[in-house]
């Protein structure tokens, strides 16, 4: 619990020109109080009971702000308790720290509350209520004058405030519609890019992987090198693709990416290139929310290369296991035809496979296997599935 703030504390947060008019009401009562009180009608002078109320009319003009209706009130009372003591006029800075407090309540208050306020005000003065006497109508002409003026230029000023914080917030809105109009732009120009992108270099590559293909086909050149080519460019065209289709998206819309259904894709890839390779799919095909999916992926893509990088020529198996509330990727080989262990017991690679997992709270186990070979196997929980 915050402890409440000490004097010293509270003055901090008080306006300096708040600060300067109460030090110059205090001063200014302070010394007619020894200097000029007979010609008020003191008995003598100095009258000390003067500063006490200097004071107290000071402080107030300093939480005039904070406070404006209760300062409106006990400066009224101050002057109440100024006219009991006999006295007929108020000095002048107890009349200019009256139309001070009058301002405020136009300045600070709503309209309606600080009209109300205001008139109430003007009638306790012009009623005789605080001088204890029945006002000439020239007295109270002036009274309700200068409070009625002192009031207006605080509801003048209270409007301006209103206007420039409807001019702050029209302000933002504009800013926001520039922002929002740069976003467009910005998205304009993402969709220029990628149609030039795919004018230019989606074209360029696949003449590039058709002129291999048919190089390759009819037998001229390194096949391999030209199935390597080729292989390659459309890899390349593939993730053009897909970049493409995120710079077409809006802005805020998510980047598509590739899930266990281009898994497939990838097996078939392979096995073309001369691998033994081969994909088991069990259970109900579930559709996986896009964080699963691209995970699940990822770990059989990552396993996948590791396998054909580290396995020479061993056989390699991928299975994919859709079970009520899991889905479970498993890749292994068979091992080296020396029966050696594959290198994928360390490296990055497991690490960032791993980490895939658990990020969803799945499971993820890698190894090798006791009749050779390694295996790699994840469990990722399945979250808003929807039948396919």
């Amino acid at each position: 619990m915050a402890l409440p703030l000490s004097l010293p504390g509270r003055l901090r947060t008080v306006p300096g020109v708040d600060l300067l008019i109460g030090a110059a009401i205090i001063a200014l009562g302070t010394f007619e109080a020894f200097t000029v009180a007979t010609e008020y009608g003191a008995a003598e002078t100095p009258e000390l009971w003067w500063v006490g109320q200097a004071l107290v009319t000071g402080a107030l003009v300093w939480f005039r702000r904070r406070s404006p209706v209760a300062v409106f009130i006990l400066m009224i009372i101050v002057q109440y308790a100024w006219h009991r003591q006999g006295y007929e006029h108020c000095q002048v800075w107890q009349l200019f720290s009256l139309l001070l407090v009058f301002h405020t309540v136009g300045a600070e208050l709503p309209v309606k509350p600080g009209l109300a306020w205001a008139v109430t005000g003007i009638l306790v003065f012009d009623s005789g209520a605080v001088d204890h006497r029945w006002l000439p109508l020239e007295e109270v002409v002036f009274l309700t004058v200068v409070f009625g003026a002192a009031y207006l230029t605080g509801l003048a000023v209270h409007a301006h405030a209103a206007r420039a914080r409807r001019l702050a917030e029209h302000a933002a809105r504009l800013e926001r519609d520039r922002e929002r109009r740069a976003a467009e732009a910005v998205a304009e120009e993402r969709v220029r890019i990628a149609r030039e992108l795919h004018d230019v270099v989606a074209h360029s590559v696949s003449m590039m992987v058709m002129q291999a293909g048919a190089l390759r086909r009819r037998g001229g050149g390194d096949g391999e090198a030209l199935l390597g080519i080729e292989r390659s460019g459309r890899e390349a065209v593939e993730e053009l693709r897909v970049m493409l289709g995120a710079l077409r998206m809006p802005l805020d819309e998510a980047v598509p990416q590739p899930g266990l259904g281009m898994l497939a894709a990838t097996v078939d890839s392979l096995a073309s290139s001369g691998l033994r390779i081969a994909l088991e799919v069990t259970g109900d095909p579930v559709r996986l929310a896009p964080g699963v999916d691209l995970s699940a992926y990822r770990i059989a893509q990552e396993a996948l290369t590791n396998a054909v990088k580290h396995a020479g020529d061993s056989e390699i198996s991928v299975r994919v296991a859709y079970h009520a509330d899991s889905v479970e990727v498993e890749v292994l080989d068979t091992g080296r035809a020396g029966g050696a262990a594959s290198a994928l017991s360390t490296g990055n690679g497991l690490i960032g496979m791993r980490e895939r997992a658990t990020l969803f709270g799945g499971t993820f186990e890698a190894g090798p296997r006791p009749e050779g070979g390694f295996r790699v196997r994840a469990r990722l929980p399945v979250s808003e599935e929807v039948l396919v």
